[in-house]
């Protein structure tokens, strides 16, 4: 099924805006009465093409499979839909069916996610994302910013891409000098940038102690990363727009980037995720991945390398549990399964589509 959940406040960035969250959603039953929810997501587009994939393609190759070869299925579905990988339509179906999988697995282990994915540390810090955007003023950036460090937050993002350099510096110095040194701020352009206009701004930002400069190109332009990283002064920041294990070692073997940002549904779900953020270890790069909070803050505490939560909330319409925080780090939940609480009333009653494959 499909549910769309509207933002909870107006979200824009140098190249779009957040309209709604499509959530198609699925459900795995075992012949046993076993039971695992997964879902994915896209941001106003491509929510249909995701069911129906699901729903023709993928669901049926299901039935009559071992739910605990989670490798194995993962496996035969990309393939099995290769013609259209990789890629985002693709990447999306892969996750809801994976992250099912995977409640499956640990609620069958009567154990949580981060502990059955990895048990690396119990706590991750938190910065917020929920705040920062392109349009809004300096002072309701420093506002946000205030209040988010008010609350324990130990950082806060901010959208970079206003027409000129001297705004987005200006907005940006605002912060910094009202949070003051010790409050981590990260940008991001959203992919914005041409790599002599990024090369520019990252030179203009040079003194504002930014922990990240987000996704300044577009995602396939991997040599003009290359470049960037080279002479920027902060790190550069990807994977967001990366949907494929291969796409990270390619930037990572040629330096292109030094945070990694993997997306646990746009990269094709949880099995891919680990693969990443192993790979990245190897590489002694943080893991700070994009979105996804509710599923995030397991993920990134199942591994060593797992450096932020990116506090960004979007499932409260249809979830009864809330990610805890505590001195300004998020901890993962105790429960079994993905730590989800699923609100099943107010999903059927939001649903805009539904299909049952057997």
């Amino acid at each position: 099924m499909q549910v769309n959940l509207p933002p909870k406040v107006r979200r824009t960035d140098a190249i779009q805006s957040f309209v709604t969250q499509e959530t198609p959603m699925v459900r795995v039953t075992c012949a046993d009465g076993a039971v695992g929810t997964g879902y994915t997501y896209t941001i106003g587009t491509g929510g249909s093409s995701v069911v129906a994939l699901l729903r023709d393609h993928l669901a049926p190759r299901l039935v009559g499979r071992d739910a605990d070869e989670v490798e194995a299925i993962w496996k035969d579905l990309f393939f099995a839909t290769h013609a259209t990988a990789v890629g985002a339509i693709t990447s999306l179906a892969l996750a809801a069916i994976d992250t099912a999988l995977w409640d499956l697995k640990c609620r069958r282990a009567g154990q949580p996610l981060w502990k059955v994915a990895g048990g690396a540390q119990a706590r991750v810090p938190v910065y917020t994302t929920e705040g920062g955007w392109l349009h809004h003023s300096p002072q309701q950036l420093v506002d946000e910013a205030a209040a988010a460090k008010a609350q324990g937050f130990r950082g806060a993002k901010v959208k970079v891409g206003r027409p000129s350099i001297a705004e987005d510096v200006a907005r940006l110095a605002a912060v910094r000098g009202a949070l003051g040194d010790a409050f981590a701020l990260m940008i991001d352009a959203n992919q914005a940038f041409t790599v002599a206009e990024a090369s520019r701004r990252a030179f203009a930002y040079r003194d504002l102690m930014l922990d990240w400069f987000e996704e300044p190109l577009p995602a396939e332009d991997l040599a003009g990363h290359v470049e960037l990283a080279a002479k920027a002064t902060m790190p550069i920041a990807v994977g967001e727009s990366l949907y494929h294990p291969a796409h990270f070692r390619e930037y990572l073997e040629r330096r292109a980037c030094s945070v990694v940002q993997v997306d646990c549904a746009r990269i094709g779900g949880i099995t891919p995720w680990l693969k990443v953020a192993h790979l990245a270890e190897t590489f002694n790069a943080p893991v700070c991945p994009h979105f996804l909070m509710e599923l995030h803050v397991s993920l990134s505490a199942a591994v060593p390398n797992g450096a932020w939560v990116e506090y960004i909330p979007q499932l409260d319409d249809v979830t009864t549990s809330r990610m805890e925080m505590r001195d300004g780090c998020a901890i993962p939940p105790a429960t079994p399964g993905l730590g989800i609480d699923w609100d099943w009333a107010a999903i059927e009653r939001l649903a805009v589509a539904r299909a049952t494959v057997k």
